[in-house]
């Protein structure tokens, strides 16, 4: 299967950026090293293009139930300019991917999706659309664009009217920004802080443009996944495919947060059954005692050398220097100061269980 090209893939090449296959997409992984990158972002700002994430517009006076039927979040406790993180359960217990909810009014939303699950969720949704909604899907004419890190605002503030410093975490604005229509979201997958920006896909090139020349003083730098990744997981934040998946429970993955049970959603029952009930294990973060890098796969051992649960997501912080992972493990080795071993290829290694953020 040939791998779809992100509006600006042409421009990614001639910034050095390494094209990899990506979730269905040719995204860039790297300019110049993830490290670098990552500090980039922590220390400054840097630019994702994140444009292969999908974009699903729900309106209509449906749209709401329609929304609090197939998400476990309660949607309708949030406000026009505000975003809520949420995911869509499985009628099997498991979770058919994570988004994000946009409110723009009381009938018309945007849901945010990942690149992998465009196709999945669209038909999901549509399959429990009993409520007329209207859905429209304009993940092709949309291009995302994260700013992020401390420098981020003052980037941005030189491009627009809007004052940024009152977007609050998880709410957005929009308005113009470089001489263009847009979202403005104070949303991110770094923990840096910083915006997201839903730009038209014909837009783009100028904006992104527009966003280098302004963060030039800050040394602004494209930044490719590697980074991303390592950015996500210094703060614990889930990736779907790896930490959150159709199998593993809105609970297990420690999102009992964002599942409410004071509304009816789909397989809303048994995930009351199951918190009811109690899980049998539980995604922890943690982080390695000695050296060595945790990687998806390895298997978690207890003192003794018991399987007791399997990484999900593993690197070397580049922030604290050393490895750090989730995974699940099974319920009682999961408190925070468990010591654990991860199996490295035939070596034990001890790490010890640690709540996310790793960095704070």
């Amino acid at each position: 299967m040939t791998s779809k090209k992100i509006p600006l893939h042409d421009l990614h090449v001639s910034l050095g950026g390494k094209m990899v296959p990506f979730a269905g997409y040719e995204m860039p992984v790297r300019y110049s090293s993830d490290k670098e990158e990552h500090h980039q972002v922590r220390n400054s700002v840097g630019v994702f293009d994140v444009s292969h994430m999908g974009e699903f517009k729900i309106s209509g006076p449906g749209a709401l139930d329609l929304i609090q039927k197939v998400t476990s979040n309660d949607a309708s406790k949030i406000v026009d300019g505000q975003a809520q993180y949420s995911c869509l359960p499985n009628d099997k217990g498991g979770i058919v991917d994570d988004l994000i909810v946009y409110r723009f009014g009381a009938e018309e939303y945007m849901l945010v999706v990942n690149a992998s699950n465009i196709e999945k969720d669209w038909n999901w949704i549509q399959q429990h659309n009993t409520f007329d909604a209207k859905m429209e899907n304009l993940s092709d004419e949309t291009v995302l664009f994260a700013v992020q890190g401390p420098k981020a605002v003052a980037t941005l503030q030189k491009l627009t009217e809007l004052e940024l410093s009152t977007i609050k975490f998880y709410h957005f604005a929009t308005g113009t920004l470089a001489g263009k229509e847009m979202i403005i979201s104070g949303t991110g997958y770094t923990g840096a802080g910083g915006f997201e920006l839903y730009v038209d896909a014909t837009d783009a090139e100028e904006v992104w443009k527009a966003i280098f020349e302004a963060g030039a003083e800050f040394d602004i730098k494209p930044i490719g996944l590697g980074a991303r990744d390592t950015l996500r997981l210094e703060m614990g934040f889930c990736l779907y495919g790896n930490d959150i998946t159709d199998e593993t429970s809105p609970l297990e993955a420690g999102l009992g947060w964002i599942t409410k049970f004071t509304k009816d959603f789909v397989n809303s029952d048994a995930l009351a059954r199951q918190k009811e009930e109690g899980i049998t294990r539980r995604l922890v973060g943690f982080e390695m005692v000695d050296k060595g890098i945790p990687r998806q796969g390895y298997d978690i051992l207890d003192a003794a050398g018991n399987t007791i649960g399997q990484v999900t997501s593993g690197t070397m912080s580049p922030t604290l220097n050393k490895g750090i992972g989730l995974g699940y493990v099974t319920m009682g080795n999961h408190k925070p100061g468990q010591q654990l071993f991860i199996a490295v290829r035939n070596k034990q290694l001890a790490a010890q269980v640690t709540k996310p953020p790793f960095i704070k």
